[in-house]
């Protein structure tokens, strides 16, 4: 394992790459064609109350995106499901539901830099995790020229190894890295610090205009002057300076007239922070990802979990290299189904530090209204990558199953720093 030095990465838990060899460098998305994702679907129904739609969409926010479908469909964000949220900076084709809405009410629709086809009609709502997996296609520009042929294959026949899973930065935020922190705040009931953090915590990518704006706040927490200096399309800002000019000092209340998913999705991102932690401290320690340890547990291809023991190690290394299973780890939340490990123990000993339990979880379901059981995560990513090299660029084709990211992946090729990938 080779260890990041890039700041950002090191302070979201990416602290270290799999790959042996030098990275290429060059830049990600220097155009939104540059990345392009295609999700592969389940199989729908094709009858039920949910009209399905595959939409194509280029450089939109994914909760903008949502929110601006169903305004103009005139609904409850409540009635609109997806299985993945999809990056900004891309072209990205992916499946909606939509509750009670005719087909051609949403075909009608004539939204710029998006297409709505529907496709079918399913009995659920889609919700996260609801597909089969992704189909990547990104180009790096201007990489390094020097044996870049020969770096790129090398790098490709690691990753097919397996590389750390992490969750990759836009989960956190790709130029607002701050998901994992509004989650802290929630979980710890700071609900003041958390809306002061989100309105108020200025970003080196956003305009003077923005940034002045964002320092009034943090210096006044005036909520009225804000939403006048503030630009419209910082709608989610707005919508919680909007609440407490309303209703002054009630945090919470400007917290929760957030869209709920987004809202869940702090929260999430905090254990998705704890899971990098534990993976960089195993990594660190020079274990093999394909390695079992005595305590860790295994997930089976059929949804069995079982935990390593020294009387079971030898068989569960050939269940592995078999890959019959995979190395876990359980991302903390209000239960616990399993007894901790060396990874989860890594996880506990982080929330101790950050004065955050199991109640806390609990808690902060009651407050978003969403479920933070937890869940297992596998340690290991591992994909085959075509590669094609072109003048200083390299362009990447791979597949990954639900909830991995392609960021992780490009990272271990570029290893360049993380404003380079956004």
């Amino acid at each position: 394992m080779k260890p990041s030095t890039h700041p950002l990465e090191i302070d979201l838990g990416m602290r270290y790459y799999a790959t042996s060899q030098p990275g290429i460098g060059g830049r990600l998305r220097t155009t939104p064609e540059d990345f392009v994702v295609e999700e592969l679907p389940i199989t729908f129904t094709n009858t039920g109350p949910y009209t399905i739609c595959k939409l194509t969409k280029r450089s939109w926010e994914h909760q903008h995106a949502m929110h601006e479908i169903t305004n103009r469909l005139r609904i409850s964000q409540k009635r609109i499901g997806w299985a993945g949220t999809k990056d900004k900076n891309a072209v990205t084709t992916q499946y909606i539901s939509l509750y009670n809405v005719p087909a051609e009410a949403a075909a009608n629709l004539n939204i710029k830099d998006m297409t709505i086809e529907p496709v079918a009609t399913h009995q659920f709502s889609l919700g996260l995790g609801n597909l089969l997996g992704n189909r990547f296609k990104i180009t790096l520009r201007d990489c390094e020229p020097n044996d870049l042929a020969k770096n790129t294959a090398e790098i490709s026949g690691e990753i097919a190894a397996g590389i750390p899973n992490y969750y990759g930065l836009q989960r956190f935020g790709a130029l607002k890295p701050v998901t994992h922190k509004m989650g802290y705040h929630i979980l710890r009931k700071e609900f003041k610090e958390a809306v002061d953090l989100y309105v108020g915590g200025c970003f080196p990518y956003e305009s003077e205009q923005v940034q002045t704006a964002r320092k009034n706040f943090a210096e006044t927490g005036d909520a009225k002057t804000a939403l006048y200096e503030l630009p419209p399309w910082l709608s989610y800002e707005r919508i919680m300076l909007d609440s407490l000019a309303k209703n002054p000092g009630d945090y919470g209340a400007a917290l929760q007239a957030m869209p709920p998913k987004l809202l869940s999705m702090f929260v999430s991102a905090y254990q998705s922070w704890l899971f990098n932690i534990a993976l960089s401290k195993r990594c660190e320690e020079n274990a093999p990802l394909n390695e079992p340890r005595v305590g860790e547990h295994l997930e089976f291809t059929n949804g069995r979990v079982d935990t390593v023991t020294e009387k079971n190690i030898a068989t569960a290394r050939q269940h592995m290299k078999r890959g019959r299973c995979f190395i876990v780890g359980w991302m903390p939340g209000k239960t616990l189904p399993v007894a901790p490990g060396p990874l989860e123990e890594t996880m506990f000993a982080q929330m101790e530090k950050d004065n955050i339990s199991m109640q806390s979880f609990a808690d902060a379901t009651e407050f978003v209204k969403t479920n933070f059981d937890g869940a297992h995560r596998r340690i290991s990513l591992a994909t085959e990558v075509e590669t094609a090299v072109f003048e200083n660029n390299v362009q990447l084709n791979f597949v990954l199953p639900p909830g991995h990211y392609a960021t992780t992946v490009a990272r271990e090729f570029m290893q360049a720093a993380p404003e380079k990938m956004v």
